[in-house]
């Protein structure tokens, strides 16, 4: 075994600078030709092993070696480790070339048929290549099976996805014609952006809003290796395909997971991050290069980085140029600059960038001309293709595909290169016949004049081409194809244990939806299908029991033993565990329930996703990804734990919720449900599975439950099936009183405000009031159901007007006297009854910030608890002339509330 040898006690003699500078350079040749001599004779690897021992060598020894995460600003793949590109390259451009035309004359058309209707051209002109690459030769569809890939558009880059699909006979002409015009009489037309809610046979997931597709992309790729190791899904080859933009890399959730992405080793995902160096005003990053500040990045979360800045034709001079002039001028290049070179072309490139003698004599005899044709990386297809091949060979870590194109390539002096490109929507009739020349498509000046589109023909050799490609790959990208086996689910007598309530046990709601999940995770026909996913709160919520009988999923399995190791509780790690414990981030949370949600049709495993989180943390963090959600037609339930804004005791303003219902409530297809009891939670749960999983319906759930231990009542028993039809329709009558009298009223409560209801009823026969008790499950399903009635009655004026299920309810003469509603949420969700019904509604909820108290004295401040909620059925009932005013100026002295304090929002 070789010794490592001893630091050197003291340096050599100081010689003259001259002599020593000879002899430094002297050294540093010999090194190399040591290094050369190396790599020859034992291979690329060795001197990668040699040079990290000497590295580590200086390092113990003190030499004071700068850490560097970037590489030198060239292609990551040398020119001589290319692989031969496999396609027709002369047949593939002129497919390039006709899909650009297409794409550019939708969107003009679009525009000059609607003005200011929009839509992008700057982005698939500067991707076009990094696409047409990928569907020539790695994008595989369904029929590749288990190695189908996901494929992630660039949101702005979706013309030159229809474009393709026009080419390949998916689209006719009349259907292009209807780019943003969806409500078109004539047909269904093409979205903006990729959505899947639109087009449901196409497009599979939304990506235009900023961040997300990263984000969604990484969990997707995490989820396949989730399935895969729980024998959901045979295992196969599949590669998760992200197209970003540079500018788009800004948001938090674009990078937010990258190392989350290195951590689980998911090299089934390759980014690629087309750096056009603009973003909607303006260079990325201007005064800098931001393709080496995203290698840094991504190198130091622990991703493999393949960078192709060059393309083919800068191999000429790099090959000549042996003094490393060029390498050197790349380093002193910003962003800025390379715009103008991209705008202004060869003149502006030979005065500005080839700026010295040993720079100009590498250029000697090359026109203005030869220096237009020095492109940039993302648009040599050769140079594309060895780094995608590449990516999809690399094992152990992600890879991520830095490409340099340009914003707008193509189009002309009004776009290529410019600040304004982003916003190019129109093209004039010089800057299309330019646009046809460069693409050398026969198409006339009238033709061209009328943006009309060109298609070769069925049986021209570019369509053929397209469509053997397709074929070899398992058929069209993008598809959306629902194919997943219904799910054996169980009936109502699985959840009768929760009719019979709690007897003198008191038990919040969490905890009776931790016993709902964990009897379902027991089934043996869905259990295995159920996904808990938490982010870092299971034993908040009581769901820690869980954890040693599911198993919290690692693909590393557990390689350590748990401090608890031998307790009942230990925590435990598995290959093949089912609960997707997050940690502290409920973006990557939501981003696994949007993976799980959407299985049955990415993978046609209908798994069911439970994802239970702080409630305050979820609708307003993660609104985009619930709308993202939304629109790829996820199923599951999301399950706001500890909700209300008066239910978590002493955690102040930034936790207690009270705004959730608001926010559920402008999610389309999101059913919204704030149960009081356990039975109401086992019916909605049944409910919903049925509904997503058995009817196929496109909705999601989200579900309130809180952290109040209270008596959980039985089911009343009394007309059952009306009352589970009245808890999915969001009210029914849970007590009717037992007193008669002239003072009557209705109290409506939900969720933790259902206590203090019960207590108010009582309170009120002091007072001479007979009071009903509602639970009202869904102020949004009410509200929805309203409308609904109401507009039908709008448009049939002749026919017999027809009444909400509400107004049935809570009508005078199936509800007498007046209408009381007590939420632990803002006022403004039962607010929304008011103008459906009979009479006002009077409401109580948690408007203004949260306060670190108590229970009791929280409700006391937000002014809904029992003696808020008596006071204001007698001033309802004073309203109503049914009292005298000194009756509830005695409620107020009863119950010492001091009618000049300042209102919540107020305080």
């Amino acid at each position: 075994m070789t010794k490592t040898p001893e630091k050197p006690s003291t340096p050599r003699t100081r010689l003259p600078i001259q002599e020593r500078q000879k002899l430094n350079e002297l050294e540093t040749q010999e090194w190399l030709d040591s290094l050369a001599f190396v790599m020859a004779d034992a291979g690329d690897e060795r001197a990668a092993r040699l040079l990290e021992d000497l590295d580590h060598y200086a390092y113990f020894h003190g030499a004071p070696i700068q850490f560097k995460q970037n590489t030198p600003y060239i292609n990551t793949i040398d020119v001589e480790a290319q692989p031969e590109y496999p396609g027709d390259v002369e047949l593939e451009r002129k497919i390039r070339n006709i899909v650009r035309w297409n794409a550019v004359a939708m969107v003009v058309k679009a525009n000059k048929a609607s003005d200011g209707i929009g839509g992008h051209l700057a982005t698939y002109a500067s991707s076009a290549e990094l696409l047409e690459v990928g569907f020539n030769h790695f994008f595989r569809g369904h029929g590749a099976g288990e190695s189908r890939d996901l494929v992630f558009f660039q949101g702005h880059a979706s013309p030159g996805v229809y474009s393709r699909s026009f080419l390949e006979g998916r689209f006719d002409a009349a259907t292009l014609d209807r780019f943003r015009r969806e409500l078109s009489p004539e047909g269904p037309g093409l979205s903006s952006y990729p959505h899947p809610w639109l087009m449901p046979d196409y497009w599979e997931f939304p990506t235009v809003s900023m961040g997300l597709g990263p984000i969604q992309a990484i969990y997707q790729a995490r989820f396949i290796k989730y399935l895969e190791n729980r024998g959901l899904k045979p295992k196969g080859d599949s590669k998760v395909w992200a197209f970003l933009g540079d500018g788009e890399m800004d948001e938090p959730q674009s990078i937010g997971a990258l190392r989350f992405a290195a951590y689980e080793n998911l090299d089934n995902i390759v980014f690629v991050l087309n750096a056009n160096l603009q973003r909607l005003d303006g260079p990325v990053r201007a005064n800098s290069k931001v393709i080496q500040e995203f290698e840094a990045l991504f190198r130091g979360a622990g991703w493999n980085v393949i960078k192709v800045v060059w393309d083919t034709k800068w191999d000429e001079l790099l090959s000549k140029d042996y003094n490393g002039a060029i390498v050197k001028r790349f380093e002193l290049l910003v962003d800025g600059e390379s715009q103008r070179y991209a705008a202004f072309g060869g003149k502006e490139l030979r005065e500005k960038f080839f700026n010295t003698p040993e720079l100009q004599a590498l250029i000697e005899g090359w026109s203005d001309a030869d220096l237009e044709l020095l492109n940039r990386g993302g648009h040599d297809v050769h140079k594309v293709y060895a780094a995608y091949e590449s990516a999809t060979r690399h094992q152990g870590s992600p890879t991520v595909i830095i490409a340099r194109t340009v914003k707008g390539y193509a189009l002309g002096e009004s776009a290529q290169g410019r600040n304004v490109a982003h916003q190019v929507k129109k093209l004039d009739f010089h800057a299309l016949k330019d646009l046809r020349t460069f693409l050398e498509l026969p198409l006339t000046d009238d033709q061209v004049e009328h943006l009309e589109y060109y298609h070769p023909g069925a049986d021209s050799p570019e369509v053929k081409y397209a469509l053997e490609r397709r074929e070899a790959l398992g058929g069209f990208v993008p598809a959306r194809v629902v194919n997943y086996p219904v799910p054996e689910v169980p009936g109502a007598e699985f959840y009768e244990e929760y009719a019979r309530g709690s007897g003198e046990r008191q038990v919040s709601t969490t905890m009776a939806m931790v016993q709902v999940l964990s009897k379902l995770l027991r089934d043996k026909n869905i259990g295995k299908y159920v996904v808990p996913i938490v982010p870092d709160e299971a034993r908040t919520f009581g769901m820690d029991a869980l954890v040693p009988r599911i198993g919290i999923y690692s693909p590393r399995g557990q390689t350590y033993t748990p401090v608890d190791s031998g307790s009942l509780m230990a925590y435990k790690e598995a290959k093949d565990g089912q609960m997707l414990e997050e940690g502290i981030t409920e973006d990557g949370a939501m981003a696994s329930f949007i993976a799980a949600g959407t299985a049955y049709a990415v993978h046609g495993v209908p798994t069911i996703p439970f994802y239970v989180y702080y409630s305050m943390f979820g609708m307003q963090r993660i609104g985009d990804l619930v709308w993202a959600a939304a629109d790829q037609r996820t199923k599951g339930f999301l399950v706001g734990a500890t909700a209300g804004r008066t239910t978590l005791a002493g955690e102040g303003l930034q936790h207690q919720d009270g705004n959730s219902m608001l926010q559920a409530y402008v999610v389309p297809n999101l059913r919204v449900y704030d149960p009081a009891f356990a039975y109401e939670i086992a019916v909605i749960v049944e409910e919903g599975i049925r509904e997503m999983y058995v009817d196929g319906k496109d909705v999601f759930y989200y579900i309130t439950v809180e952290n109040e231990n209270y008596v959980q009542l039985p089911m009343p028993q009394e007309n059952r099936e009306a009352v589970v039809q009245g808890i999915l329709k969001g009210l029914y009558r849970l007590k009717r009183s037992e007193k008669g009298g002239k003072l009557q009223a209705q109290i409506l409560a939900s969720g933790p405000s259902m206590v203090a209801a019960q207590e108010a009823v009582t309170l009120l026969e002091g007072y001479g009031v007979a009071a009903d008790l509602w639970s009202v499950t869904s102020y949004k399903a009410l509200h929805q159901d309203a409308l609904e009635v109401q507009r039908e009655n709008m448009l049939h004026p002749l026919a017999e007007p027809k009444t909400s299920y509400v107004a049935q309810q809570l009508s005078r003469e199936n509800a007498p006297g007046v209408l009381i509603s007590v939420s632990d949420y803002v006022k403004l969700g039962a607010d929304g009854l008011n103008g459906h019904l009979d009479r006002k509604l009077w409401t109580l909820g948690t408007d203004g910030f949260g306060r670190s108290e108590a229970r009791e004295e929280l409700r006391d401040f937000f002014e809904v608890d029992a003696k808020h909620i008596v006071v204001m059925t007698l001033y309802a009932l004073l309203r109503d002339k049914k009292i005298k005013p000194d009756v509830v100026q005695k409620a107020l002295t009863d119950f010492g509330i001091d009618p000049e304090r300042l209102s919540p929002v107020q305080r």
